[in-house]
């Protein structure tokens, strides 16, 4: 059996460089399950890799070609769905699949037109509260949105989305007893690293802002 390589640990002071030109640059971001209502009332949901937080909003880049960003044009509800690390064979099971119809030019060759996404990836839909896009009922955190301002990125190819959180729900098993807070010991997001997906490993500590401060 081949050995794992390690993880190279920072240097004690500036190593040599190298330039490279990466093809990619998911240098270990969350993924998430958006979940968009399509012009017809039925549902898409797409997976993507470039989404953070702004306090109360979440920012996504997605490409300006797919089904999520034309219902994200035409309305601006959503549910953000965070995956746990397990879950990755069900994201990587949508990650070939479109919802648009015919399949756009950029994506002929590599993607298909599936309009059954949940069942694509053996996921159950659940009402959302107050949004109508559905929730993914397998992941732990669920996050009902509202796109509040959708504009192109400096090129044509992606689309960036501030989004509005209004309501959050989370399985019981990754909350603080008797709190508002996530437990971030009980809690790990699927990261999309170099287009290999990961969990979190062990924790190394936390910041003077915590408010789940871990001793």
């Amino acid at each position: 059996m081949n050995a794992q390589p390690s993880v190279i640990a920072p240097p004690a002071r500036p190593a040599g460089h190298v330039t490279i030109t990466p093809s990619v640059l998911y240098f270990g971001t969350p993924v998430v399950l958006l979940s968009t209502e399509n012009e017809d009332g039925t549902v898409n949901l797409a997976p993507m890799s470039s989404a953070w937080a702004l306090g109360q909003v979440i920012v996504l880049g997605l490409g300006a070609d797919g089904q999520t960003a034309r219902n994200l044009c035409r309305g601006g509800d959503l549910v953000i769905n965070v995956p746990a690390p397990g879950q990755w064979e069900a994201v990587e099971q949508l990650a070939p699949l479109t919802g648009r119809s015919p399949v756009p030019e950029r994506k002929r060759g590599t993607f298909r037109f599936e309009p059954a996404k949940f069942a694509a990836a053996g996921l159950h839909p659940e009402p959302s509260e107050l949004v109508r896009p559905p929730r993914v009922a397998e992941c732990p955190l669920q996050l009902e949105a509202r796109a509040t301002d959708v504009r192109p990125g400096a090129g044509e190819e992606f689309l960036i989305v501030q989004a509005a959180v209004l309501r959050v729900h989370a399985d019981p098993r990754i909350v603080v007893p008797g709190t508002q807070h996530v437990d971030p010991r009980r809690w790990s997001p699927l990261i999309y690293n170099f287009r290999h997906y990961y969990g979190l490993g062990p924790e190394l500590g936390y910041t003077f802002r915590s408010q789940t401060p871990h001793r």
